[in-house]
């Protein structure tokens, strides 16, 4: 492995440094996705329950148990209960977009990285052919079998190297924008929903006694 790194030079160490990094993301956002996971129908059913009660408290305390997006616009339209509904709507929304950012952490750096990797492979390539060719070497000549091998050895491990780290990139990149996306589409599927379970039992008669 040691030899393998020798024979990549500089450009490897790049390569070996933005896998890892890849890598480091994608661990931090599965575990993220895993850790706001939830039973929405579970914990739609619990914070109903306690809202048809009138227990507001309850309701709240049930939501910060939860560290889903889903809780978190639940408390939100909770604490405006006592707006009209269009408000109600438009102040879920807005939370449910101050979510984006918390989802999306990350992901972009992750994509840079898939996008560049591929580059950075070329670069090892282009040196390692410059050295194959004793362009580099200030003794160098094409005629020299070992540096010959260096440069091609080089040349052709720093390709496989950047076309594995973009590959790997690539596919968990494409795999948490799709979570991403889908999250998103079932936050703003969800306001609807929220705001008629909101205004519904001792919740709407307390809004409507509001002057």
């Amino acid at each position: 492995m040691l030899e393998l790194f020798a024979k990549g030079g500089t450009v490897l160490y790049i390569l070996v440094i933005l896998s890892g990094l890849a890598v480091a993301i994608i661990i931090e956002r599965l575990l993220y996705f895993r850790r706001i996971s939830t039973d929405e129908a579970k914990l739609y059913s619990r914070v109903r329950s306690s809202l048809e009660k009138g227990h507001y408290d309850e309701a709240m305390a049930i939501c910060d148990q939860n560290l889903s997006p889903f809780s978190a616009l639940m408390r939100v339209g909770i604490e405006n209960r006592a707006y009209p509904e269009q408000v109600q709507k438009e102040v879920l929304k807005d939370a449910a977009a101050q979510e984006v950012p918390r989802l999306e952490k990350y992901v972009a750096a992750l994509g840079t990285i898939a996008n560049i990797a591929p580059l950075i492979g070329l670069l090892g390539t282009v040196t390692g052919t410059m050295r194959a060719l004793g362009v580099l070497g200030s003794f160098g000549a094409v005629a020299d079998p070992s540096i010959l091998a260096s440069g091609v050895s080089e040349a052709l491990i720093n390709t496989v190297g950047g076309i594995i780290v973009a590959v790997f990139s690539v596919i968990f990149y494409n795999y948490l924008v799709s979570r991403v996306n889908l999250t998103i589409l079932k936050l703003e599927g969800q306001v609807s929903t929220l705001v008629l379970m909101i205004n519904s039992g001792p919740a709407k008669a307390s809004h409507e006694a509001r002057p």
